[in-house]
């Protein structure tokens, strides 16, 4: 029996979504909205729309996804690779499609500490030798 629907989670920065690919006409809703009111900028909506394009999906699939931290940046990067890791879910034959074009490889930076006795994580407060 196959699956009705395919459930991943993505994480970027401090941002993370679970996504839902279900079997449809490719509407994409991100947190009960609709896509292109939740990403007003064209660059974001193309960097979540990029694995469904790789993998010629996007019109197979419904994207539902709830997103939760970080900003706008990151949001689209965790619905990304959440909707990339749904896509292996469903078939892994597209693992090395998606692999050769790094969507399944989780961004690891984040925002680095401050320092105590700094002004930020690296900028120092001004040096005054007298």
């Amino acid at each position: 029996m196959a699956a009705t629907q395919f459930y991943a989670t993505g994480r970027r920065k401090e941002s993370t979504a679970r996504v839902f690919l279900r079997p449809g006409t490719g509407a994409i809703r991100i947190n009960h909205r609709e896509f292109t009111e939740y990403f007003p900028i064209e660059t974001l909506r193309i960097q979540v729309k990029t694995p469904l394009l790789l993998t010629a999906t996007a019109e197979q699939f419904d994207v539902l996804a709830t997103v939760t931290g970080g900003g706008v940046s990151g949001q689209a990067g965790a619905i990304r690779l959440g909707i990339a890791r749904a896509l292996c879910e469903y078939n892994i034959e597209l693992r090395s499609t998606l692999k050769k074009d790094g969507l399944l490889t989780r961004d690891a930076r984040a925002k680095e500490r401050k320092k105590y006795g700094m002004a930020g994580a690296r900028k120092r407060f001004q040096f005054s030798k007298r």
